[in-house]
């Protein structure tokens, strides 16, 4: 039935919010996905707890892409003018061979994304995008976070859902609510009571590491992102932090496919696996004195990404190469439609079942397109001489027009 369905429970140490009539709301998660979730949710009048297993909020890695199908969002949830206080806004990406340097082509950004989409294309660090979150949940009456918790068991029933929740010291309590959402990331341990599908490993490895604006060459030092493609490689660099530092992130093949995350890379291995880039790459890649490194998993999107009264969002639903840079966008996304699904009157189990609908093709369709893109900017000679061939030729702004379709996308709710 709609509305709140049973008297709301509050957990030790949690925020007493005042008495709303919306759903009671458990997100487990407190990353980019979670915390948006949350902000949508509570600008909609649902009571919201913010499950976390860590004991303090930050995110690991470096800087991250937020296209305009992702900034919008935000800036509608009043985020706009912190957010252009940290945020970049490359003019343009633009595409050299890495072992040569030579120039392919080049995307418009900047101010021709504003025009055409009526949103911008920012990059930022994803600790600041975190905090800027993290700083607006906490503003918030209607969302409890609660921190140095794990999930260990949810029980639905007809009218709602139990969480038991346990402390890293053994100790463990319950949470009633109407709905879960589940945004716990690529490893996600509610998913597979959705979904088994298993996580396949890439054979690939994401390296990144930050560097200060003092420590870069004169040539890299422009407003713009940088795209370098090879052979079974490609590096991809942008200013964050204000344009204070510069977000590096190398993709090599590796085969030893690690199970933790953002573990340290010995930087002699990426000088090696770049040994024939074109002197500027090289030079900028020899810099760093520390990279963290990520093994790259793929994993189809589940079916279903909702059932009954638990739903996935963000990278628990549907994990996202990163050759496509939509990874935080996707889970933004999901975020704005679960909240617009989420109408009153409508039941919980057929809200969220309206809110896997809106998803579910729209996010195999970029996960296809992640994959081949992968394809694309990793090429033997053949096929990179067409790829080269076919950039040159469409141009910035035609480039730029091949995404429409994905930057232009607006959470019009419920298919």
């Amino acid at each position: 039935m709609p509305g709140r369905e049973s008297p709301p429970r509050t957990l030790p140490g949690s925020r007493p919010v005042p008495d709303r009539p919306g759903l009671r709301v458990a997100i487990v998660g407190a990353g980019i996905g979670g915390l948006t979730a949350a902000l949508c949710l509570s600008a909609r009048g649902h009571d919201v707890t913010l499950i976390e297993r860590r004991t303090a909020f930050s995110e690991v890695g470096a800087g991250l892409q937020l296209s305009p199908n992702a900034s919008r969002i935000l800036t509608d949830l009043g985020l706009g003018l912190p957010l252009r206080r940290v945020a970049g806004e490359p003019a343009r990406v633009r595409i050299r061979a890495l072992t040569t340097g030579r120039g392919i082509g080049e995307i418009a950004l900047g101010e021709a994304m504003r025009e055409r989409f009526g949103a911008p294309y920012w990059v930022v660090h994803r600790a600041d995008l975190q905090t800027i979150l993290l700083d607006a949940a906490r503003s918030r009456p209607g969302i409890r976070l609660t921190i140095g918790r794990a999930v260990t068991a949810v029980q639905e029933s007809r009218v709602g859902v139990t969480l038991t929740l346990a402390s890293d010291g053994g100790r463990t309590e319950t949470l009633e609510a109407d709905l879960v959402i589940a945004a716990d990331g690529v490893r996600s341990a509610l998913r597979a009571g959705l979904d088994r599908q298993p996580l396949r490993p890439r054979g690939e490895a994401a390296w990144r590491a930050t560097l200060p604006r003092e420590a870069l060459p004169p040539e890299f030092l422009a407003d713009e992102t940088g795209l370098w493609l090879g052979p079974g490689r490609h590096v991809v660099h942008y200013p964050i932090n204000g344009g204070r530092r510069l977000n590096l992130v190398a993709v090599v093949p590796d085969r030893s496919g690690s199970e933790d995350w953002g573990a340290s890379g010995e930087p002699a291995r990426l000088r090696a696996a770049f040994s024939d880039a074109a002197p500027p790459l090289a030079g900028l890649l020899a810099r760093p004195d520390s990279w963290l490194v990520w093994s790259l998993v793929d994993r189809p999107a589940a079916r279903p990404m909702a059932r009954g009264r638990i739903a996935l969002l963000g990278d628990a639903a549907h994990p996202v190469l990163p050759f496509l840079a939509q990874g935080a966008a996707l889970a933004i996304e999901d975020a704005a439609v679960l909240a617009a699904c989420l109408a009153p009157g409508q039941p919980v189990p057929a809200a969220l079942a309206a809110y896997a609908r809106a998803r579910t093709e729209r996010v195999r369709t970029i996960q296809a397109h992640a994959r081949r893109n992968g394809r694309i900017y990793h090429a033997g000679t053949l096929v990179s001489a067409a790829r080269d061939a076919v950039m040159g030729r469409l141009g910035p702004a035609r480039m730029t027009e091949r995404y429409a379709w994905l930057y232009g996308w607006r959470p019009l709710g419920p298919a």
